[in-house]
C-alpha cells in the first residue's frame, strides 16, 4: 500500500459554503472492524480548523464511518479532512481534499 492508497478515490470533492455534509468512509480496503475513529479538518496552511467547521462527532456502522458534517466552508478555500482510526490493533488514516464553492 502506497500513500496514494490513502487518499479517498472520491478526492478531491466538491461543498457549498451552505451545505452541511456528514462524509462516510467504507474501511473494507483496510480491514472489518473499524474503531475509535477521528477527524480533523485542516486548512491550506495545515491549521486545524476543526472546532469552526465541523459539527457533531464521528460514528462507526459496520465497515462504515461517518464523520462529523463538514459546515460553513469559506467559498474558494480547500481544506483537507483525515480519518483516523483503529482496526484489529492497527490505526489507519485516511484523507479526502474538500473544495468550497459558493
Amino acid at each position: 500500500m502506497d500513500a496514494n492508497d490513502r487518499l479517498i478515490v472520491e478526492s478531491p470533492l466538491f461543498q457549498g459554503e451552505d451545505e452541511r455534509i456528514a462524509y462516510r468512509l467504507n474501511t473494507t480496503p483496510w480491514g472489518t472492524s473499524p474503531a475509535s475513529p477521528t477527524v480533523v479538518l485542516y486548512n491550506t496552511a495545515g491549521t486545524d480548523v476543526s472546532a469552526t467547521y465541523l459539527s457533531g462527532a464521528a460514528s462507526v456502522s459496520g465497515v462504515l464511518i461517518t464523520t462529523p458534517q463538514v459546515i460553513s466552508l469559506v467559498d474558494g478555500q480547500q481544506y483537507r479532512l483525515e480519518i483516523k482510526w483503529t482496526d484489529s490493533g492497527n490505526t489507519f488514516e485516511s484523507w479526502v481534499d474538500i473544495y468550497a464553492q459558493e
